[in-house]
């Protein structure tokens, strides 16, 4: 396999990756110290101690909506007491900050709103996002030009292609979103050589290319992302001349993994430390089953130290026959934030877990919410080495009064027999 490698860093010795994550972990932990959503937090940890997995796998994790919380809690307070993002960055949008929360502050490069409202800050400096490495992975080169249609406005993807494309000193078109002819016309006038969207919209396109007789010759490589990117839309595209591949990213910590030509699994991007958890708590699951990712990155701008992204992966073992070393996951498998609402009551996921660790003799376990409304039922399904063990599922349903302050039955089952889903809370009710 002909590869050509964005930098040395992808064929590392893995020894040597992780010796060098984790004598910089310790630095980032402090730096993570000094913002005061995180500062709480990370109250009374040494960061010099922080230098190793296990470690790193005892701080605490923070999930997405955490910083939903903070920074509507910011928008409700007034005066100097105001930080919009919620304590969790080190900019602000003023050389001056913003009050005496923001004193001293470094200003953003730029603010982008996600859904919720979130406000997530764009930092100082080349490839903010990690995204050249990604790009380069999919086959583009300096000298290409790019249309990017993911949306300039509001959100950042957009901008986080423009910042990696332009890093790798490819040339960018703004498409945007919308206007499909007006951007389908500019991808033939200007021979566009790669597309960066999402993967629906560049299918979009070249069906009203089809459908109108314009042709694009040059366009022959893309990077999507922002939604699933099914194998039968990958052999779409390639049976149109266009070889596509795929990025998992998100607005708060930038690009997590890319794929490859090899076309097996995600490799992990060289500036982020990933960990997969059980859903609702910070352990670290055996690599193959399916959990939560967990991102820890190095930037002193936003630092965001075990951050949940809420999305479902798995590591997938080996390394990639393109030659890159480093872990790989095997992409997008779902969402982890699975939280009911069972006769009036929200139950969580960390609360399945909470049962389960007050039990060793559970493994996995599996919250299943059956019925129809206003008629639930709950059965906890657990593995458990020793199933038809004396008063244990009586134990364990006391457990789930104490936690969840609801009733539910207990089943026992042999280890392996839940499916490796990720799924900690399965709403299987009738809604209709």
């Amino acid at each position: 396999m002909n590869v050509v490698h964005y930098d040395t860093l992808e064929t590392r010795d893995p020894e040597a990756r992780e010796a060098a994550l984790m004598a910089a972990l310790p630095a980032q932990v402090a730096t993570a110290q000094t913002v005061p959503a995180l500062a709480g937090k990370l109250a009374g940890i040494d960061p010099a101690a922080v230098a190793s997995r296990a470690a790193l796998q005892r701080l605490p994790v923070t999930r997405k909506h955490e910083l939903l919380e903070r920074q509507q809690a910011g928008r409700a307070a007034a005066g100097d007491a105001w930080d919009p993002f919620g304590g969790f960055s080190a900019l602000g949008w003023r050389a001056m900050g913003l009050g005496s929360a923001g004193a001293g502050r470094r200003p953003a490069t730029r603010v982008y709103q996600s859904p919720g409202p979130i406000y997530e800050p764009e930092g100082i400096g080349r490839d903010h996002w990690r995204t050249a490495r990604a790009l380069h992975a999919a086959g583009l080169r300096a000298g290409d030009l790019v249309h990017v249609s993911f949306s300039f406005h509001l959100t950042p993807g957009a901008w986080m292609m423009d910042n990696g494309a332009q890093a790798l000193g490819c040339t960018v078109f703004p498409g945007g979103v919308g206007n499909t002819e007006l951007q389908l016309q500019a991808m033939a006038e200007l021979r566009a050589d790669a597309y960066a969207g999402t993967p629906s919209f560049l299918r979009i396109l070249l069906e009203k290319a089809a459908e109108t007789g314009v042709a694009l010759p040059a366009l022959k490589k893309a990077l999507v992302s922002g939604e699933a990117f099914p194998p039968s839309l990958r052999d779409w595209l390639q049976e149109r001349g266009i070889a596509a591949y795929q990025a998992y990213a998100t607005a708060d910590v930038g690009t997590i993994a890319y794929e490859t030509t090899a076309r097996e699994g995600l490799v992990v991007d060289e500036g982020v430390i990933v960990e997969i958890v059980r859903p609702g708590t910070g352990d670290v699951v055996p690599d193959g089953e399916v959990g939560e990712v967990v991102v820890t990155v190095f930037t002193p701008d936003y630092p965001l130290v075990r951050f949940g992204t809420g999305d479902l992966s798995a590591v997938l073992a080996g390394p990639c026959p393109t030659g890159r070393t480093n872990m790989r996951i095997k992409g997008w498998m779902g969402r982890a934030d699975q939280t009911a609402k069972v006769r009036g009551m929200f139950v969580h996921p960390s609360q399945v877990a909470e049962v389960a660790r007050r039990h060793p003799q559970l493994g996995r376990a599996r919250l299943v919410v059956e019925g129809e409304m206003a008629n639930d039922r709950m059965t906890l399904v657990a593995e458990c080495a020793e199933p038809g063990a004396a008063g244990l599922a009586e134990a364990v349903a006391g457990t789930m009064r104490d936690v969840t302050k609801l009733r539910g039955d207990v089943r026992l089952v042999a280890p392996g027999s839940l499916p490796n889903d990720g799924k900690v809370i399965e709403d299987a009710r009738k809604y209709t």
